[in-house]
């Protein structure tokens, strides 16, 4: 048997698998292609930014209804073209959201006083203002969400992202998908933040002095904006420093949410991770932003000469731009701004819409940079934040001319720095930012909307973390210059790269991790099922890459191409599976007879005549010849599927042999199964690796000849290590292997892939911490997470 150094795919000229290449479908559209499916809302969008897409490759929908959330998988085990969507949905709250601002009782009576005012300077604002008067009032009451908020990477119990949700009615709530289809609430924040206000009798620290009187109107505004959401952002992971009890210090993993309350507050909330509800809320604190009418809010995040500075910019309705610092101690690594500082001051009335913050690299100043956008109106303002040896720069100007509507989604690429605009008319731009030796300049390119995307009403657009894709939220446009008598809302896909710059940047990627480049790595999936191979060009790259480095992302990333090529080549099923059978069928059982005949319903005696006879040979031959040329060329792909398993299995059993080494006196006290993985690698004599060798005679010195086996649960019996996928007792009793750990997992709960290509145990108490660290990490051949 050939090793896992010797897998090589098709080659250019002379393999069996290469196919007649199909035409590309960019020689005529270009760059954007329509993709499909396209998702339909089952309520119209609300709020403000309706879409947002994760890190985790999840996109949220802000509806009337519910949020529809679309997770794009890049499944490995399927033979569609089209992108792979799981669909699931958080509905809106059943109940109003009522802000506490005092006793139940005196609060019913100030409301009936203000109602029923004779003056309409009190009893209208009260009326029509639906912070102050959420349930009552001519208006119907509010439903739907104002805006979503995506956590970074890590935050939640399966290392994958929270979402935040604001409702229209400021109930600010986070969400966690724990059960792959079921999305939990774990904290209502608005609840919270609403009882630590009431113990300080609606006072907070350096504010001024409140008015005690609840009948005052001012007081009673004051109570609610004090308390009222206008927008959530997430933070990047930091991390502090614990005191245990045996008083060593550990790193604990912390995230920051900074919510802007109407009034121009900001309260900033600390969460430890992973976060699991009420109990991992650390602290609270609340900033004064001195901004008049705030719109919105971003986080601004500096890394310089490997410390992390970070602060908040809050926008105005009416314009000013700043920057405000943000004090928080125990933060590792952490510091911020002295004093606030000004980006826009003029109050011009042009509301501040969206703000994105952008990390660059200077070419000419040879640091990093940060670029923040700001959409305001129909202009683009932007400011380049430089630090050098006088202090900060402070770079800052417009865009004009870009669109002649007012700017109402904006999004921004994670790497790359591409920003994306659309406009009222539902004109698409995008702005690559280019530096000069003064500041920066925008190069502007309007997208070309594919058919069937262009001419609609856009409410939204959102890119994919990678920028492979580009989602727009729309409804039907105009008809023959008429509105349509009813709305359909609809979510459309768009690729913005093509699968060979697409594969360029996977092959030359830093993140060295494929599920977080999942959205790259669709497009080339894409291209192998349509071509039904892989491109010659990518794999003699691929494999002078992975001969020269050994990188095990590179081995997965060739795992990868050799499972789409296996799927490219079967047989696309002609009714689909889920679909039941229309045939019917009759049993007739003999008298006297044991044999029973099984006849096809409403056929008649002639048709069996006719069966009898060979219909088409000629077409059965073709049919066998290219089936059995088929067969071999799966054979060919599955062994090349097993040797680069075999080689990341075999690569990630000396991680986990290092880590038991490291940790541990004897393995005894270990769930591992430490001998059977040292024999497992040294059964294979084909395996030649100097390291594992040397690592497994430590090992075995220090066991001192023991053995330390596995038992079945079930029977007492032993579990021998032969399979890395399962281990069998002598009794018949299987058992899956952790493909984490190794370790026979006998319990009824274990952890999924996300693309079902293994399983994990989940920790118990009783495990160190080193194999709760083995525990969390991906899958070893995908890179997905395991939940």
């Amino acid at each position: 048997m050939a090793t896992a150094d010797c897998v090589r795919g098709p080659a250019e000229g002379g393999s069996d698998l290469e196919r007649p290449s199909v035409p590309d479908p960019w020689t005529e559209l270009g760059h954007i292609v329509k993709r499909e499916p396209v998702v339909k809302l089952h309520s119209p969008v609300s709020g403000l930014e309706p879409l947002s897409w994760s890190e985790d490759h999840r996109l949220s929908a802000s509806c009337t209804g519910s949020i529809s959330l679309m997770e794009t998988v890049c499944d490995v085990h399927s033979f569609r073209q089209d992108l792979i969507i799981h669909r699931t949905s958080i509905p809106v709250p059943d109940t109003t959201c009522v802000l506490k601002v005092g006793p139940e009782k005196q609060v019913n009576k100030v409301k009936e006083k203000f109602a029923t005012s004779k003056d309409p300077t009190v009893s209208q604002p009260f009326m029509l203002d639906r912070v102050l008067n959420p349930e009552g009032g001519i208006l119907p009451p509010l439903r739907g969400f104002k805006y979503t908020s995506w956590s970074p990477l890590g935050c939640d119990a399966n290392g994958r992202c929270l979402l935040a949700s604001l409702t229209l009615d400021s109930r600010l709530t986070i969400h966690a998908n724990l059960n792959r289809l079921e999305w939990t609430p774990l904290v209502d924040l608005t609840e919270a933040y609403g009882q630590m206000l009431e113990e300080k009798s609606y006072h907070l620290s350096g504010a001024g002095a409140p008015c005690q009187k609840l009948e005052d109107m001012s007081e009673y505004q004051h109570r609610h904006y004090m308390q009222c959401p206008v927008r959530m952002e997430w933070s990047s992971v930091c991390s502090t420093q614990k005191v245990q009890t045996n008083n060593e210090c550990k790193d604990v993993g912390t995230v920051l949410l900074a919510v802007l309350l109407e009034n121009g507050d900001v309260a900033v909330w600390q969460f430890q991770l992973p976060f699991t509800g009420k109990d991992s809320v650390v602290s609270c604190n609340t900033i004064q932003s001195g901004v008049s009418m705030p719109s919105v809010l971003a986080w601004w995040e500096y890394e310089h000469s490997g410390r992390k500075m970070s602060g908040l910019i809050v926008g105005s309705s009416v314009g000013p731009v700043k920057i405000l610092p943000v004090n928080l101690k125990a933060v590792k690594g952490y510091f911020t701004l002295r004093q606030p500082v000004v980006l826009w001051q003029e109050t011009d009335q042009i509301p501040v819409h969206n703000i994105k913050c952008i990390s660059l690299y200077h070419p000419y100043q040879k640091c990093n940079c940060s670029l923040v956008v700001a959409a305001r109106g129909s202009y683009l303002f932007w400011c380049l934040l430089l630090i050098s040896k006088a202090g900060l720069n402070v770079h800052n100007s417009h865009v004009t001319g870009l669109h002649t509507t007012s700017i109402i989604s904006m999004t921004a690429s994670r790497y790359g720095g591409a920003i994306y605009t659309c406009s009222a008319d539902s004109t698409v731009k995008k702005l690559t930012p280019i530096f000069t030796d003064v500041a920066v300049m925008f190069e502007q390119e309007q997208i070309r909307l594919p058919e069937g995307v262009a001419g609609r009403r856009t409410h939204g657009i959102a890119v994919s973390p990678n920028g492979a894709y580009l989602a727009l939220v729309n409804t039907d446009g105009l008809t023959n210059g008429l509105h349509p008598a009813s709305r359909s809302y609809q979510v459309q896909f768009v690729a913005l790269k093509t699968p060979d710059e697409a594969a360029a940047e996977l092959l030359e990627s830093t993140i060295q991790n494929l599920f977080k480049q999942a959205d790259l790595l669709d497009l080339v999936r894409w291209k192998v099922l349509k071509d039904k191979r892989i491109p010659p060009m990518l794999q003699e790259e691929l494999d002078d890459k992975v001969h020269a480095s050994g990188s095990t992302y590179l081995w997965r990333f060739k795992l990868f191409l050799f499972r789409v090529l296996y799927q490219s080549l079967q047989n696309t099923p002609s009714e689909v599976r889920w679909k039941p059978s229309h045939e019917e069928t009759k049993v007739f059982i003999k008298d006297g007879e044991s044999g029973i005949s099984v006849k096809a319903a409403g056929r008649e005696e002639g048709d069996e005549e006719e069966d009898s006879e060979d219909p088409k040979p000629t077409a059965n031959q073709e049919e066998n010849s290219s089936t059995s040329a088929s067969e071999e060329q799966m054979s060919e792909i599955i062994a090349w599927i097993e040797a680069v398993e075999s080689h990341l299995t075999r690569e990630h059993m000396k991680r986990v042999l290092g880590e038991v080494y490291l940790h541990t006196w004897i393995t005894e006290n270990t769930s591992i199964p430490t001998r059977g993985v040292c024999d497992f690698l040294m059964s294979d004599p084909t395996y030649e690796d100097r390291a594992a060798r040397v690592l497994i005679g430590h090992i075995f010195k220090k066991m001192n000849k023991q053995t330390f086996p596995e038992y079945c649960s079930l029977c007492k019996e032993v579990l021998p290590f032969t399979d890395r996928r399962q281990a069998v007792c002598s009794n018949g009793h299987m058992w899956l292997r952790c493909v984490l750990s190794y370790q026979a997992c006998q319990t009824l709960t274990y952890r999924r892939c996300l693309l079902q290509d293994s399983i994990a145990r989940h920790p118990v108490p009783d495990d160190p911490d080193w194999i709760k660290r083995i525990l969390q990490g991906p899958c070893t051949f995908c890179d997905s997470p395991l939940f």
